[in-house]
């Protein structure tokens, strides 16, 4: 390394200063919408957003999803801004919980085959439920000796 070199390390003049990127990640919403208007208002506003990539809106489920580098935070209060009531997708598919007929996860307001993402307590291997259920699946290798 000779001197110029050294030398021109002190007289460039360059910006190191970078921003660290915000993950891609698919935000889903929940957002009551009545009618076309509300759908075009509230897809319009989102996707005016910066590294926004991809919007879906569903009507029928109160659904909006928002696919890109964004901040879910900022999403939620962009759709609030329109003057609709918003809050974050608070459901799961049914077939994801061990128990969607439970008091906490069942609502009579979601979707069809969704219910609310709550923590359950997983019922214990000694449980007779369990052990019925497993006595005839076919994961079981000794099924067929029972039949």
């Amino acid at each position: 390394m000779g001197a110029l070199d050294y030398l021109s390390n002190f007289c460039t003049v360059t910006s190191t200063r970078r921003r660290k990127r915000k993950p891609m990640q698919t935000v889903d919403v929940k957002v009551k919408m009545d009618c076309d208007g509300c759908e075009r208002r509230v897809k319009n506003s989102v996707k005016s957003m910066k590294g926004v990539r991809s919007v879906e809106v569903n009507r029928k489920e109160s659904r909006v999803t928002v696919s890109g580098y964004v901040d879910e935070k900022k999403v939620l209060k962009r759709i609030k801004s329109t003057g609709k009531k918003a809050e974050i997708w608070p459901y799961v598919p049914h077939n994801l919980v061990y128990f969607p007929y439970a008091p906490q996860a069942y609502d009579k307001k979601a979707p069809s085959g969704f219910v609310k993402n709550v923590v359950q307590a997983l019922p214990s291997p000694n449980n007779s439920y369990e052990r019925l259920a497993t006595l005839f699946s076919d994961e079981n290798p000794n099924a067929c000796s029972i039949m």
